[in-house]
């Protein structure tokens, strides 16, 4: 009897292997940014459609290029920022997103629509967005904080944290020279290299997660910083403000995508979609606090959001910032040189 019921038990299994959506749990394999998502959505995702949500997680985009290039199969859904859309298009290791699966992408805001990164918009859909600036301390800094030049005023000695982040530091500094924070002229990066080590006595520390409790805490001045980041921080402490200088700054998307050897598409268009949801996307908007790409969430959010012009910027600000574009791997040994020169400056 026993041998009966073990063969029955197999017979039973190997039956349930040929009914599609029975041989196994259906899963969506998510690769994302630390803290970039409120937990309940994927439990609610879950709830919704059965569908399993397992969480992996990087730290830069660095590290993410790289696990999505050496483990094919591993991720159905990723959320890289703009510029590495471009380099992951580029080097095919993106699927085409199959909108018949995403009516939810209506809510994308327009102005969002056909970025220079994906002009398409085949293979993204825009997840947060936001700008790069400057958080101060308004008991601290009593003059207006209109440019970056203030970053390097000996007057805040010891009184800056800046941002230890290749593309965002050299980036402001180009900017407040005067050039595209894409520039590819040797001359202009050079000169924005020599700026930053010029200022670097004036630095407290270089950071990036860290910076917005410090900021939190009142242990400086300024601050350059992400923007939701800023209004994280500003919730802490009712002294500190937020600014995008007169000279432009970087303006940033971080989208969704799915790989192109993701194993579980159908199931990442269907978590997309959840999440450009207007009440899903409004809960994700209210956790992270950065820019929410969704009319739906926006409308929902009202005056709250609208009003808030770190979070919603005004056209005027977003007119003077830049997208980044991506650095090819062969300019990055330049980047990164220069960058070993400001970092290694004494």
């Amino acid at each position: 009897m026993k041998k009966m019921a073990l063969v029955l038990s197999l017979i039973l299994v190997c039956s349930l292997a040929l009914i599609p959506g029975a041989s196994a749990e259906e899963v969506v394999n998510v690769y994302n940014w630390y803290d970039y998502m409120d937990e309940r959505v994927f439990d609610m995702f879950t709830q919704e459609t059965g569908i399993k949500v397992n969480k992996m997680y990087f730290t830069t985009n660095e590290d993410m290029m790289v696990q999505v290039r050496v483990s094919p199969g591993a991720y159905d859904l990723v959320f890289p920022s703009d510029y590495c859309v471009e380099r992951m298009i580029a080097e095919n290791l993106l699927a085409e997103i199959n909108y018949d699966n995403v009516p939810n992408a209506k809510y994308t805001s327009e102005w969002l629509l056909n970025p220079g990164y994906d002009p398409d918009n085949k293979y993204s859909v825009p997840f947060m967005w936001g700008t790069v600036g400057i958080l101060y301390n308004t008991t601290m800094v009593e003059e207006p904080v209109e440019s970056w030049g203030i970053l390097w005023d000996e007057t805040y000695a010891d009184n800056i944290f800046m941002m230890d982040s290749i593309r965002d530091t050299m980036g402001i500094t180009l900017k407040y020279l005067g050039y595209s924070l894409n520039t590819r002229d040797p001359k202009q990066l050079q000169e924005a290299t020599q700026k930053l080590i010029a200022q670097k006595p004036l630095v407290k520390a270089y950071g990036v997660d860290e910076i917005k409790d410090k900021m939190a805490l009142g242990e400086a001045a300024l601050a350059v910083m992400w923007s939701g980041d800023a209004l994280y921080a500003m919730d802490q402490n009712e002294d500190l403000a937020y600014a995008v200088p007169m000279e432009g700054s970087n303006i940033w998307v971080d989208p969704m995508v799915i790989p192109a050897t993701a194993k579980n598409k159908e199931n990442a268009e269907k978590l997309i979609d959840f999440l450009c949801r207007p009440e899903i996307a409004q809960m994700n908007c209210e956790y992270i606090w950065y820019s929410s790409p969704n009319t739906g969430a926006i409308q929902m959010m009202g005056e709250e959001y609208t009003e808030n012009l770190t979070i919603n910027p005004t056209q005027d600000v977003i007119d003077r910032c830049e997208w980044f574009n991506d650095i090819p791997e062969n300019f990055m040994t330049i980047y990164n040189a220069l960058w070993s020169q400001v970092k290694n400056a004494k």
